[in-house]
């Protein structure tokens, strides 16, 4: 994606960065995002990112927030900048300083009690309706599980429709 010409010289700073990334086997996608992230924090500060300062990287990660960047794509420049002073310049102190950011996890949806009727009403035939009705509706299952994951908690285990307790999930996994 991102294509130097021959006329173009790469500085010795991005030459060396670029073949850190070389040496861990680095995909040329993630050496391109790296460096475009970097590029874009040289030109957030004005002047070469390895005379960058701990209020730079606070201003720059400020910045993205205050203009609706993403957290995934605050994230990446924060992966980015990371390697570069970790890596590349050999001044972890600066790299303490970026925070990730998290993204809101969105709960799910729940239907109505007249959504699922509506929705079994409007299933096209017997297997659509037992599909979504055993789904959705199972009280051994659903609604338990779904209650202790809204809380934060995990659920214990199930209880399968023969009686048995399920302590684990799918071969040994967690439920």
């Amino acid at each position: 994606m991102i294509s130097h010409s021959s006329d173009r010289p790469v500085s010795p700073l991005r030459a060396r960065m670029i073949e850190d990334m070389k040496v861990r086997g680095f995909s040329e996608k993630t050496r391109n995002d790296y460096i475009r992230n970097v590029r874009a924090f040289a030109a957030f500060v004005g002047r070469s990112p390895d005379t960058a300062t701990a209020e730079d990287l606070r201003r720059f990660q400020h910045h993205q927030a205050q203009t609706g960047v993403r957290p995934p794509s605050i994230n990446s420049a924060v992966a980015a900048l990371r390697f570069f002073f970790t890596v590349t310049l050999d001044r972890p102190d600066l790299a303490r300083r970026l925070t990730v950011v998290r993204e809101p996890r969105r709960l799910p949806a729940v239907l109505s009690v007249e959504e699922v009727t509506l929705l079994l009403q409007a299933a096209p035939g017997p297997k659509y309706k037992a599909a979504f009705a055993t789904a959705g509706a199972c009280p051994s299952e659903g609604r338990g599980r779904r209650a202790a994951r809204l809380r934060g908690r995990r659920a214990q285990g199930r209880r399968c429709r023969l009686g048995a307790h399920v302590a684990a999930g799918r071969a040994g996994q967690r439920p």
